[in-house]
């Protein structure tokens, strides 16, 4: 890009305009005065003719005629038929001298007689010379006023440019929140300071964002991280016990260890799982959908649930209804809400799923959600009073049913008894 001045651009430019238009213009104000000039000659000398046949006519004496018709710059001779001249000596017209002869016709002494009338072309060159040096000089005194306009003029012709470079340099150095405010957006300038400022949101609106997720995610990793050190430091303590116990240790002893570390890497893979699920979740997560049997899928988690724990009572309502979606991740989402409705119950409840198009509603007996944390409840790694998860299973079935263009949210049981309810929502469903 090229960065010469811009003031320097403009003045340059501007005078580089005049100086082509000016010699331009002289040159057509010359030509038009130079003819100009040889047409008021011409007329003026035929005219002075016509007045000596009006002054013939009316029988004038010829040295009277010949006073009567002269005029400055005009050279007048007037030859009798006789051969006797009146007013100045003949001359030969040449290059410089432009002549009108005539011939009077009327009159007792002038009839018959040679009028010459001539004028010496070397005032008009006087003239037009003089005009050039006028025009000259003036455009000259026209460069150089202009010149000296635009500098002073430039300044506050783009001063507002200096104050976009201001506020960028301003914002480069890091105070936010400065904007140019146009007083008008529909010119140049302020179509530009508009558009500057729209800019200046667009990237504090992004860096405000930009900080926030970064904030989120140390935040995230710090809680993943801690969530992670209690499975893994639960596996190392049991295999050093292992170790230290050493062959001859009791079986029942080798047993519980041995218990505490399957159940223990369990933990830490489910953990593991389930922040690889977020964060296909955030990259953008690639369903597979097909026609799925939402009241199938639905009993065949309630029979899953029913073997878990057989002292709650499950029952599902509603008619079966077939719905474009990822099966793997809808029996997640379902999967998930069975069990935190199983927690929340302790080791016996009531669980009712209940299925009307588009919606399905989880609900159970428990204590219930306070509203104020029915938000709260869907960040990552946020855990109930009576949570046994990692607190990240709400968040992933959120996500799940926002990517089958749908939504998870808590809600009030719908019959108005305690307890909690979670209403999933999916789109294009078929009853």
């Amino acid at each position: 890009m090229n960065t010469l001045s811009l003031r320097r651009r403009v003045t340059i430019t501007a005078l580089l305009v005049l100086l082509i238009v000016l010699p331009i213009t002289g040159l057509a104000v010359k030509a038009i005065f130079d003819a100009q000039s040889e047409r008021n000659l011409s007329t003026l000398l035929n005219g002075r003719a016509q007045l000596a046949q009006q002054l013939a006519r009316q029988n004038v004496a010829p040295a009277n005629l010949v006073r009567r018709i002269d005029a400055d710059g005009i050279r007048v001779t007037l030859i009798l038929r006789n051969g006797q001249q009146f007013g100045a000596p003949a001359v030969e017209p040449t290059g410089d001298i432009r002549q009108v002869k005539a011939t009077l016709a009327a009159g007792q002494r002038t009839r018959g007689a040679t009028l010459l009338l001539s004028a010496d072309t070397a005032l008009l060159e006087d003239a037009s010379r003089t005009l050039q040096r006028v025009l000259f000089i003036a455009g000259a005194a026209a460069l150089l006023i202009t010149a000296i306009a635009l500098v002073l003029g430039m300044r506050v012709a783009l001063a507002p440019l200096d104050a976009m470079t201001s506020l960028a340099r301003s914002i480069a150095a890091g105070r936010r929140g400065g904007r140019l405010q146009p007083t008008r957006s529909d010119t140049e300038l302020g179509r530009t300071a508009a558009a500057f400022d729209e800019m200046l949101d667009s990237l504090e609106g992004a860096e405000r964002t930009a900080r926030g997720a970064e904030q989120y995610m140390r935040q995230f990793v710090a809680d993943a991280a801690h969530e992670l050190r209690t499975p893994v430091t639960g596996l190392q303590t049991a295999a050093e016990t292992l170790l230290q116990l050493g062959p001859g240790a009791p079986a029942e002893r080798r047993e519980e260890l041995e218990l505490l570390l399957v159940r223990e890497s369990r933990r830490a893979g489910t953990l593991v799982a389930d922040l690889l699920e977020l964060a296909r979740i955030d990259a953008g997560l690639v369903l597979r959908r097909e026609p799925v049997l939402l009241k199938h899928l639905v009993q065949t988690q309630v029979d899953r649930l029913r073997l878990v724990s057989p002292g709650h009572v499950v029952t599902v309502i509603g008619p079966d209804l077939e719905v474009q979606a990822d099966r793997d991740r809808l029996t997640q989402i379902l999967a998930n809400l069975l069990d935190n409705a199983r927690n929340a119950t302790g080791d016996s409840g009531v669980i009712e799923v209940a299925l009307s198009n588009g919606q399905i509603v989880v609900q159970d007996n428990g204590p219930g959600i306070p509203p104020e944390d029915r938000e709260r409840i869907f960040q990552r790694l946020v855990h109930g009073e009576r949570s046994r998860g990692s607190g990240l299973g709400l968040p992933i079935a959120r996500g799940f049913a926002r990517a089958h263009c749908g939504d998870l949210i808590a809600i009030d049981r719908p019959d108005g008894k305690p307890g909690a309810a979670f209403l999933l929502t999916l789109p294009a469903v078929k009853p």
